[in-house]
């Protein structure tokens, strides 16, 4: 059984920094691709960083430069380093894996991010 727990969400104020961890148990994050996705009121889910299991990365245009996604191996753990954060970066963010064999999306259950203006 495949399970996602995020943690690391909060309060901040703008320009402020936070870390989000996933951790994963029933799937190896090495070997598959990751990513964090995000969705904020009123508005559609969106793609904001990914971590192909061959460790190539990509963020969406909204969070280059100030978003960091990275992989722990050892730990099974995925990160996302959030710098300089704005007031529009206020969301629900989830960790979504993509197993290769099964060809299934997990998703975990989210954690809350708000930055203050």
């Amino acid at each position: 059984q495949v399970q996602l727990l995020e943690s690391g969400g909060g309060l901040v104020q703008a320009g402020g920094s936070l870390r989000l961890s996933c951790a994963a148990s029933g799937i190896r994050f090495s070997l598959n691709d990751v990513a964090w996705h995000r969705q904020a009121p009123g508005k559609q889910r969106e793609l904001v960083a990914r971590v192909s299991r061959l460790g190539s990365t990509g963020y969406a245009d909204s969070v280059k430069g100030r978003f960091t996604i990275s992989r722990d191996n050892a730990e099974n753990t995925v990160y996302l380093q959030m710098n300089s954060l704005k007031p529009e970066d206020t969301a629900i963010y989830y960790c979504t894996v993509h197993d290769r064999w099964s060809t299934n999306n997990y998703w975990g259950q989210g954690t809350q991010v708000t930055v203050s203006s």
